[in-house]
């Protein structure tokens, strides 16, 4: 897979990470929660790690 593509694809993970942190707005949420702080956690590990393993990354 290209560097390109997979940066536009990471790209594409962050901006829905926005959508993950409204619903943790919603006051009826319940013990989904746990799931959507989950759901973050790992998607900022992920971007991190990626932006670790390819510095330029944070340069588009």
């Amino acid at each position: 897979m290209e560097l390109q593509t997979i940066k536009e694809r990471i790209a594409s993970v962050q901006s829905k990470r926005d959508y993950l942190l409204s619903l943790l707005e919603q006051p009826n949420l319940g013990t989904l929660r746990v799931d959507v702080n989950q759901a973050l956690e790992e998607l900022d590990d992920l971007i991190d790690e990626f932006k670790r393993t390819i510095p330029a990354a944070d340069s588009n």
